[in-house]
């Protein structure tokens, strides 16, 4: 007997499964020679700001300036095979670095050889994590950290790596804790401010803001920096007691695994998932706005494949945690990029500079780096989005605060884990108490909408229509009962019958549907009969699979809002409540 022509599925073979991962497969083939040109300047371009922006974030993380080179180079060589924005530059960032600085201190005992080592094994501890949440794809896991968490984080982070830099612009001894101790101990040494260093570092400062100001996204930061190191030799400035960024070594280092502990992944791992989500939450944000500036579509899972191959990259090379850069992105977008190869092209600019020009970088200025991560800070710290929480939404002001305060006090690590946790509750309060909308007739129709938001809808004598506005669950359905039954028994005089209109809950488990069955008997015992209508076919389902569905009047898939309140005003109701 013939077989039907049954069309066979075959597991996809290892080219697609390589054009899947790596979407520069695929934009490579269809690449329009025309693009090429405005690569080639935004690379060139994007390399000149990631070059200082390297160095600088290199010093926040405590490590020697060429590890800030080696995270921007081995990254930028492998991210645009397999980021699915066109525009993300992947970069070392403020953020991440200052965690670095701050936790592996204490790890690393002193020793200078074994904190590089740990910073690059955090690297590849976040390339674990990504890969990972790429397996499973868990691309909506950056939800769960939300924009209240961010802003404060970046708030009280730019307050904390102000607190660093500012005895290096003013050429005074600074310490080394939180914010409140390297503010106390700046104030204690200010009186020692090397005049020389503050004019260097001030100048230095100056053109930086002017340059934000009226040359938005051009290098102005490399012009900083190479004018540092011209005045440096020209001024002689190291005679006059301004510190020198000294000797970055010339060549690549050796790649390998760094000379990490086993024992030490337990106290690498916080870290390391700390990095990721910083890394994954400011990935996509840049994602999301350039997709939706320029049109396209964000694969979030992809973006952690794509951190996921720059961090190994990065911890083989002895670098340490990257991800995406707001800043440097915009820079890139805006010097004409118009696919991923302008990272390629940025990371073959800083190879040629750490090949053959590195040594020109030990003359520069520490005033002067200092004004270079100063001013790029200064954008972490956004005003404007913290009074657009505190006009828009005061618990999420108060999330913000609330992290703000815990950076500045316990550190970052703490601080992101009480925003968290705070920005949970929340949540889990918000969850718990969902809106249930008491229901009247707009004028003139068969329509029923909330009389919360529009008070002149019609009222309908001796019914009561709520509609809660949520899955029902467990850890709600008090809330919800309670809530109907107030209302049901604050009535002067008692409604005759109360519509449960559960058209907008999604999902009722099965100690809600008990639940709602318990309210349907207690509204009846005051004499209130109790009508359920509009259930989605999944909580018919519940219902009729529990034995519940009479005890509300019986749940069909025809019964409306409307039907249910002419059946009540016709007196066709039944004494147990279903229509006759």
């Amino acid at each position: 007997m013939n077989q039907p022509n049954v069309p066979q599925h075959h597991p996809p073979g290892l080219a697609a499964r390589l054009r899947a991962s790596l979407p520069a497969l695929r934009w490579l083939r269809t690449y329009d020679r025309s693009w090429l040109r405005g690569d080639l300047v935004a690379g060139v371009t994007l390399a000149a700001y990631l070059l200082p922006s390297g160095l600088g974030d290199a010093s926040l993380a405590n490590l020697p300036p060429q590890a800030g080179l080696y995270a921007c180079l081995f990254g930028g060589l492998v991210f645009w095979l397999f980021c699915s924005s066109r525009h993300t530059a992947i970069t070392v960032t403020s953020a991440i670095a200052l965690l670095i600085g701050v936790s592996l201190g204490e790890i690393a005992g002193g020793d200078a050889t074994r904190f590089s080592a740990l910073a690059a094994g955090t690297a590849l501890l976040v390339a674990l994590i990504a890969f990972i949440a790429w397996l499973i794809k868990a691309g909506s896991i950056i939800n769960f950290i939300s924009e209240s968490v961010m802003v404060g984080f970046k708030c009280g982070v730019a307050l904390v790596l102000a607190s660093t830099q500012l005895p290096k612009l003013f050429g005074v001894h600074g310490a080394h804790g939180n914010f409140w101790e390297n503010c106390g101990g700046f104030l204690k040494h200010l009186g020692d401010t090397n005049l020389t260093s503050l004019t260097v570092g001030g100048i230095a400062l100056a053109v930086l803001v002017l340059g934000k100001v009226f040359l938005k996204h051009k290098p102005v930061a490399l012009f900083v920096v190479v004018g540092g190191i011209v005045a440096s030799g020209w001024l002689g400035l190291d005679a006059r007691g301004v510190k020198l960024l000294g000797e970055v070594p010339q060549g690549l280092p050796a790649l390998g695994l760094p000379a990490v502990r086993w024992a030490d992944l337990n106290d690498l791992l916080p870290l390391a998932f700390a990095c990721f989500l910083l890394g994954a939450v400011e990935t996509a944000a840049i994602g999301r706005m350039f997709t939706a500036k320029h049109g396209g579509r964000l694969d979030a899972n992809q973006e952690f494949l794509a951190l996921a191959a720059a961090n190994l990259a990065a911890g083989l090379g002895r670098g340490f945690p990257i991800s995406g850069g707001m800043s440097q992105s915009l820079v890139n977008e805006g010097g004409g990029a118009r696919t991923p190869l302008s990272g390629a092209v940025a990371a073959i600019v800083i190879l040629v500079v750490v090949l053959f020009f590195s040594h020109l970088l030990a003359a520069l200025p520490q005033p002067v780096l200092a004004a270079v991560v100063l001013v790029a800070v200064a954008s972490l710290f956004k005003v404007s989005a913290l009074q657009h929480l505190w006009r828009a939404d005061r618990p999420e002001f108060l999330v913000a605060i609330a992290v703000i305060v815990g950076v500045l006090g316990q550190g970052l690590l703490r601080g992101v884990m009480i925003g968290a946790v705070i920005s949970l509750m929340l949540l889990l309060r918000r969850a718990s108490r969902p809106h249930v909308a008491f229901l009247g007739r707009i004028a003139g129709t068969r329509r029923f909408s909330d009389r919360e938001r529009h008070p002149g809808n019609e009222l309908i004598p001796g019914v009561l229509i709520f509609r809660p506005e949520s899955g029902l669950l467990y850890f709600n359905m008090d809330h919800v009962r309670d809530t109907i039954l107030d209302r049901a028994r604050a009535e002067n005089p008692p409604p005759k019958l109360v519509v449960l209109d559960l058209s907008a809950a999604a999902y009722v488990d099965m100690h809600a549907a008990h639940m709602l069955a318990e309210l349907a008997g207690e509204l009846t015992a005051a004499g209130i009969r109790a009508q359920a209508v509009e259930a989605r076919a999944s909580v018919r389902e519940r219902l009729r699979h529990e034995g519940l569905e009479a005890r509300l009047g019986g749940v069909d898939r025809f019964t409306t809002v409307a039907d249910a309140v002419d059946s009540a005003n016709a007196g066709e109701c039944s004494p147990g409540g279903a229509p006759a």
